[in-house]
């Protein structure tokens, strides 16, 4: 098989799951200013080691992780094992800067892949291509590091190759020390650190080896505001098997130079940072959380949903409800998003539709005057249901409708002709079975 054919088979299980948990977590919750405070507050290594020393998360329980996850209805889940401050939460041998040398004294990611895999979940690991800590990584002069600008850094000599031979160590510890891993998410490229600068070559044939069957994201080549050459007629060995749009829904989905559909993911955050902020309340309400993530699947993709778990290791309370009302919906829905993509059908002007084979599914986000009007004619149209409750749904036929032959019409009440609030504000659900 060719690379792509490859991507297809690889990633079969990641079309069908379409929402996934995201989890950033590391020594930056203490301060609680958002995951890039060493970069922009300029901190040095030295000062940003008191949080090395009071690291312990005292309420820590990845087993309530997952279950919230699960119960929101997530199939899988990515959890930082490194980033860019360089702190791990697994126990590597190549650094002292690890969360078993904390208070803690613990193997957080261990902990995490047992809890998340016992509640049948996909378990994939983060790891950050860039080091803050490690005294081989450029620090003056690069785009992002915290002593870029510090004149006492300027002519410091970086063996880079010392690094990646670190870099490319952790990974393969990842790869070998914790069974089955499904995702690898790599962040970040940028400028010319990007693709053979991190020998992307050799590292996918490594990672590859141990994993045949892990998916990658394509931020070896990119960052999040791009997509590489995945896009391409002819993408790279390190291209990825996913794009990984941030924070943005692609308008149109994504597809490459000849218009077919490639797989993606929309990572998104629940307020306005990924690590934990205690001073950022700005949470999205869950009906635009699932909203969104009905406009993701109707677009052939995912949504990596984030949550940033504080000092002490606990989701906040406002995350947790954001989960938990999403899991109703998705409990009684979520037939019309498991396994399904864009639909053959053009988006109506009431919401999305999503699609499964023969099962058609009206994601209904506005009430109409009188009717809804479906843009299906009804001789395509087998049956209709609720999804919620599985109750019939009849094709309307009253009166005002007869001069609209294309279109099949629907209504939430006894009386055909009037309107009706919709019975889920949030997202009306309905089956269409095609004939």
């Amino acid at each position: 098989m060719n690379i792509i054919e490859e991507r297809t088979r690889r990633t079969k299980w990641f079309m069908e799951a379409r929402f996934g948990m995201f989890i950033h977590w590391g020594l930056y919750a203490i301060p609680a200013r958002g995951e890039w405070i060493r970069s922009t507050e300029r901190i040095t290594a030295e000062e940003y080691y008191k949080y090395f020393e009071e690291f312990n998360p005292t309420a820590f329980d990845p087993k309530s992780w997952a279950r919230a996850a699960r119960e929101a209805g997530m199939q899988y889940a990515v959890m930082t094992t490194k980033h860019h401050d360089g702190f791990c939460l697994f126990d590597s041998e190549l650094t002292d800067f690890k969360s078993t040398n904390t208070k803690a004294g613990r193997d957080l990611i261990r902990e995490y892949v047992d809890a998340f895999r016992a509640e049948g979940l996909k378990v994939g690991f983060y790891y950050s291509l860039i080091d803050w800590h490690h005294e081989d990584y450029p620090a003056y002069g690069d785009q992002n590091h915290p002593m870029r600008d510090n004149e006492a850094f300027k002519g410091k000599q970086h063996n880079f190759d010392r690094y990646l031979e670190y870099m490319h160590g952790q990974v393969k510890e990842l790869c070998t020390r914790y069974g089955k891993i499904d995702i690898m998410w790599f962040d970040f490229s940028y400028g010319d650190m990007a693709g053979e600068k991190w020998r992307a070559s050799e590292l996918v044939k490594m990672v590859r080896t141990c994993q045949p069957d892990i998916i990658l994201d394509n931020r070896l080549e990119t960052g999040g505001h791009g997509f590489g050459s995945i896009k391409t007629r002819n993408p790279s060995f390190y291209s990825g098997d996913f794009a990984s749009p941030e924070q943005v829904i692609p308008p149109e989905g994504i597809t490459d130079e000849e218009g077919n559909p490639i797989p993606w993911e929309a990572c998104i955050t629940m307020n306005n940072h990924w690590g934990y902020c205690s001073d950022d309340k700005l949470f999205k309400s869950p009906k635009l959380i699932i909203r969104k993530l009905v406009e993701c699947v109707s677009k052939n993709g995912n949504l990596l949903l984030n949550a940033g778990p504080d000092a002490y290791g606990r989701i906040p309370d406002e995350s947790l409800e954001i989960l938990s009302e999403i899991g109703k919906w998705m409990r009684k829905n979520g037939s019309s998003i498991y396994s399904c993509g864009k639909a053959s059908f053009e988006k109506p002007e009431w919401g999305y539709f999503t699609q499964k084979g023969k099962f058609l599914y009206a994601h209904i986000f506005d009430g109409n005057i009188g009717p809804l009007p479906i843009p299906v004619p009804a001789e395509r149209i087998k049956k209709a249901r609720l999804v919620a409750d599985g109750s019939e749904m009849k094709l309307n036929q009253a009166w005002n409708v007869a001069e609209f032959p294309d279109y099949s019409f629907i209504n939430f009440g006894p009386v055909e002709s009037f309107t009706y609030p919709l019975p889920d504000d949030i997202d009306t659900v309905v089956e269409f079975e095609l004939i």
